[in-house]
């Protein structure tokens, strides 16, 4: 079998074993298994966090232990029509050409082919290599959890490679740092009058995608899109929400979103002739970047079970439609470069109120607080309970690192031409876990993987090999 066919035979395997953020045991036991039937060391701190020990090989015992790096978690979105169940199902992965994706699910590449590799690695006995560390973190999706609560005293060595870049060829030196904001905006609940008919309004048919990576390609959010439509409505309509609820993840940019309301029967036909007024504007508007995007409106037959308040229902529209969204401000030192940016990435109608998870982005702290601030700030106008998550700093690129260095001395001559360096406006776990340790020289790799944190995820097979010669060629080099 070639080094190849190997690494996705483990993926495959991977793949077979829910590991949604929060649900990384199962995964977690089986790679602990597998590294005692090779007698291999391995050892997890408080959080979760897996570090296996892998010896060096033959002569290459002396050299700097190597740190391998990757996250044990995956986001789990899917279309609306799959019946994957992430907690139990494994992931079916299909073959289109060059590439592989799931079906109807994420495919879960970000970051399982982490593990596939160093795993391959070990497997490999053709493979010379110093020491390493393979350091497998828990909640990276959530917020790089696991990376910030990281016991430093599972690890000794001082160089990081991170394997969770998603362009081969491209070598990720920095990283946006981030945080999350929840509010919880209050509510009354009343009953369904018989004069009233319920209704159902969808969005979908949105290409989501990656809050980082893909949130200045003109992407659709469809928690917004869904506040604006219902907005457009309320303003001609009296109605009442009974459901919103649109995304599934804080880092994802929501492909779906839905909600039921009820209003007069007499004014029925005006508000269907709305929302189809409605459609085709926002079909003009996202012609170029959303070709596929589609409102669809239904009559719900069964009486509501309970809907809120008027006045309820329109500071929750309000709320959403004043919220922050997508590219906030570029760079003014990096062409072309996002330096701020905000997510709108869960909505939920719940019994206490309505539930906002909101994603901030920044190359600055300074400018993560000031859009935190701002989120807070419109949540506590409209009387919002307001929560923060803890805010991680970005990933500082050090041009003079002998390990980027190294990685491009490497690369050039494996393949005859030099790699892009760049940061990135996703988050990445190598400056949290350089902080823990003590200051790591750290760089990020990997393959090409396209549209991750939605169900159009897929990776780039020929990427995974050229991954492969290069990580084993730096890893001879040491």
């Amino acid at each position: 079998m070639n080094p190849t066919d190997h690494i996705l035979e483990k993926f495959e395997q991977i793949s077979s074993i829910p590991r949604d953020t929060k649900n990384e045991a199962g995964i977690r036991a089986w790679l602990q298994a597998w590294a005692a039937a090779r007698g291999l060391e391995s050892k997890t701190d408080v959080s979760g966090n897996l570090v296996i020990q892998v010896p060096a090989s033959g002569g290459y015992e002396n050299h700097p232990t190597l740190i391998l790096q990757g996250h044990l978690d995956m986001v789990c979105q899917k279309t609306p029509d799959s019946k994957h169940d992430f907690t139990r199902d494994p992931i079916r992965i299909l073959r289109d050409g060059d590439w592989i994706k799931a079906d109807k699910t994420t495919l879960g590449a970000d970051n399982g082919i982490a593990i596939a590799l160093m795993m391959s690695i070990v497997e490999d006995s053709s493979v010379a290599h110093p020491p390493l560390e393979l350091l497998l973190t828990v909640e990276e999706e959530l917020g790089i959890v696991g990376a910030d609560n990281l016991d430093p005293s599972l690890l000794t060595g001082k160089i990081l490679i991170n394997l969770d870049s998603e362009d081969e060829g491209v070598f990720t030196v920095g990283c946006a740092g981030g945080g999350s904001t929840y509010l919880t905006l209050p509510v009354n609940w009343e009953f369904q009058f018989p004069h009233e008919a319920a209704f159902e309004l969808k969005v979908g048919g949105l290409q989501g995608g990656h809050s980082g990576d893909d949130i200045e390609k003109h992407r659709a959010n469809a928690n917004k899109l869904l506040a604006r439509a219902l907005d457009l409505i309320q303003r001609s309509i009296p109605i009442r929400l009974s459901a919103l609820k649109g995304g599934t993840a804080r880092n994802a940019i929501p492909r779906d979103a839905e909600a039921v309301f009820v209003c007069p029967r007499e004014m029925s036909a005006k508000c269907r002739d709305l929302v189809h007024s409605v459609e085709k504007e926002f079909q003009a508007e996202c012609s170029q970047s959303e070709p596929n995007l589609s409102l669809t409106f239904a009559e719900v037959k069964d009486p509501a079970a309970g809907v809120i308040s008027e006045s309820d229902t329109r500071k929750c529209i309000q709320i959403l439609t004043i919220l922050p969204n997508g590219v906030a401000e570029m760079s003014a030192e990096i062409e072309g470069f996002v330096e701020t940016s905000n997510n709108i990435g869960v909505v939920e109608l719940k019994e206490n109120g309505l539930l906002v998870i909101s994603n901030q982005r920044s190359t600055f702290i300074s400018k993560i607080e000031e859009m935190s601030y701002r989120v807070e700030a419109i949540g506590a106008l409209a009387g919002a309970k307001v929560e923060h998550t803890k805010m991680f700093p970005a990933w500082q690129p050090n041009m003079d690192s002998a390990l980027l260095k190294k990685c491009q001395q490497v690369y050039e001559a494996q393949f005859g031409l030099a790699p892009v360096v760049n940061i990135v406006h996703a988050g990445l776990e190598c400056g949290v876990i350089s902080d823990r340790c003590g200051g790591l020289d750290s760089i990020s790799i990997g393959p090409t993987i396209k549209n991750p944190h939605s169900p159009d995820e897929k990776m780039n097979v020929p990427s995974v090999e050229k991954m492969w010669q290069l990580l084993t060629a730096l890893l001879e080099s040491f």
